[in-house]
């Protein structure tokens, strides 16, 4: 087996791996999860609204 045979096989090897990656992580992001999952981490940036305003930081300026 010379070195151009072996590099072509380890780069098939690699292009198999990154699809099934690929796939993985598109699986996990829209198979995997439920939807209240999904709509929890989108309110947690607003998560600090729901504080008193004497617990807020003052405006400057």
């Amino acid at each position: 087996m010379d070195f151009t045979t072996w590099l072509s096989d380890v780069r098939s090897v690699m292009t198999l791996v990154s699809l099934l990656t690929f796939i993985g992580i598109v699986y996990w992001a829209f198979v995997a999860h439920s939807k209240q999952d999904f709509d929890e981490a989108a309110m947690l940036p607003f998560a600090d609204e729901e504080l008193g305003n004497s617990e807020q930081e003052p405006t400057h300026g």
